[in-house]
């Protein structure tokens, strides 16, 4: 139950602990909060017959997944080089942005042609064809950095 409104955003927030860069290098540890995009599948295009082939095209349909980039902050604590006290904090933020992308497909071709009249209603063996879809990775991150 607890699960189900993270489900229903289109990311899931997560705070990244980095207290242990403490122990590790002499400086404050810095802050990230950033989430977890959930993509959401939609409708495949499925297999459409194309005259003159045997098999269907898009025999392996790509599935369209959308989604959200969320927003990003690192803040990171900046000390003065002559060590009189912090200058400030420098963010790294990024704004939430529309992510969609597709996954594999395939289109296979049959290793006989359609039945040619020619040939008295047989068949030809042919050599047969396969095709992949790439898949598809589309959005606009932007991020912008500031100290203060």
């Amino acid at each position: 139950m607890g699960a189900a409104p993270a489900l229903a955003s289109a990311s899931v927030p997560v705070t990244v602990p980095l207290e242990s860069v403490e122990a590790a290098l002499p400086l404050d540890a810095p802050a990230l909060s950033t989430g977890v995009p959930v993509p959401v599948p939609g409708a495949p295009d499925g297999p459409r017959h194309v005259t003159g082939n045997l098999l269907p095209q898009n025999t392996v349909p790509a599935v369209p997944l959308t989604g959200e980039l969320p927003a990003t902050l690192l803040e990171i604590p900046v000390e003065n080089p002559l060590g009189e006290g912090e200058l400030g904090v420098a963010q790294v933020a990024s704004e939430a942005s529309d992510l969609s992308l597709s996954s594999p497909g395939a289109s296979l071709g049959a290793p006989l042609t359609q039945p040619r009249p020619e040939e008295f209603g047989q068949p030809e063996a042919t050599l047969p064809q396969a095709a992949l879809v790439a898949p598809v990775l589309q959005g606009a991150p932007a991020a912008g950095l500031l100290l203060h």
